[in-house]
């Protein structure tokens, strides 16, 4: 059962086929790793704890990670913007997603509270 059902059925094409293929990504990287909705998007918790987030850039529409603990991570392809605590990963659903570094980038935020840097 998909949550947040309706936020991915309310987008276009090609967010929407993106957007689903994130969650899967996300969901299959822990069996700790929940979903439910914050703020009317759908979050992504570790152990009760928010971890991502996943949305679309106003301006370009674009889909979009966004890390909850992302001062953590260092990656060049995430983006800080006017945020101190957060970091986004934008994806361009037009192209291939890039499964390597998304997992990457996921096992890396998880690392965060399995190594206790952010308490559960």
């Amino acid at each position: 059962m998909v949550k947040n059902k309706n936020f991915y059925l309310k987008k276009e094409e090609p967010n929407k086929s993106c957007l689903l293929a994130l969650r899967d990504i996300i969901l299959r990287q822990d069996a700790q790793i929940t979903e439910t909705t914050k703020y009317g998007m759908p979050c992504f918790c570790y152990k009760q704890k928010m971890f991502c987030y996943l949305w679309t850039d106003k301006k370009t529409q674009e889909p979009y990670i966004l890390f909850v603990e992302g001062q953590h991570l260092n990656h060049p392809k995430l983006e800080t913007g006017n945020r101190s605590r957060m970091k986004i990963f934008p994806i361009n659903p037009n192209k291939d997603i890039p499964i390597k570094t998304i997992e990457l980038l996921l096992n890396k935020a998880l690392d965060v509270y399995k190594n206790n840097i952010i308490k559960l």
